[in-house]
């Protein structure tokens, strides 16, 4: 696997980048052609957080993790126990997503806990008000929710408002 590290406001040493491809070549088990794989690794300061995210696009889906620690190497350890616990968990559900086509997961592996199968437990009808994104955060702090969806009168389309990791918001505009 082809290993990119970026460090935002800290200077990546020779020992962190040994650190992180020495992890990250443990989940190398679970990629058919695990040198055609490129991870991108960016580590940022923020406080007194050290943290770090980690992204390994493939041509079907793109693995994703983040997470965070006061100690540099402890958040590696948790972002690489997160990325290889995202593919065995959804192990099932992407073989039999991608059972005819070619695959860069390899996922001849066995899972020693019994996997829990995801699915829809509620249902919900709402009707959806114009109204613009001030409101729309408004409603969605009064409801204690992490997002909202909302018919956007500025951008004249449907928009999720969702609260980030950073307590800020994003919006996603569907057209």
């Amino acid at each position: 696997m082809e290993i990119i590290i970026r460090g935002e406001k800290m200077e990546i040493t020779s020992s962190i980048k040994d650190y992180v491809n020495e992890k990250l070549d443990k989940l190398n088990k679970y990629f058919e052609n695990a040198s055609e794989i490129k991870a991108y690794v960016n580590v940022k300061v923020e406080n007194l957080s050290q943290i770090i995210e980690v992204t390994i696009p493939t041509s079907k889906f793109t693995l994703r993790a983040e997470d965070s620690h006061k100690d540099l190497y402890s958040a590696i350890d948790l972002v690489i126990d997160k990325l290889e616990g995202q593919i065995r968990k959804n192990k099932t559900r992407i073989k039999n997503k991608y059972k005819n086509n070619n695959m860069e997961l390899n996922l001849d592996f066995e899972i020693a806990t019994e996997e829990d199968n995801k699915k829809i437990v509620k249902r919900k009808s709402m009707e959806m008000k114009p109204m613009d994104e001030e409101e729309a955060i408004l409603q969605s702090e009064l409801l204690d929710h992490d997002f909202f969806v909302f018919k956007n009168i500025n951008e004249d389309c449907i928009s999720v408002l969702y609260k980030r990791k950073d307590n800020h918001y994003g919006i996603i505009n569907v057209k």
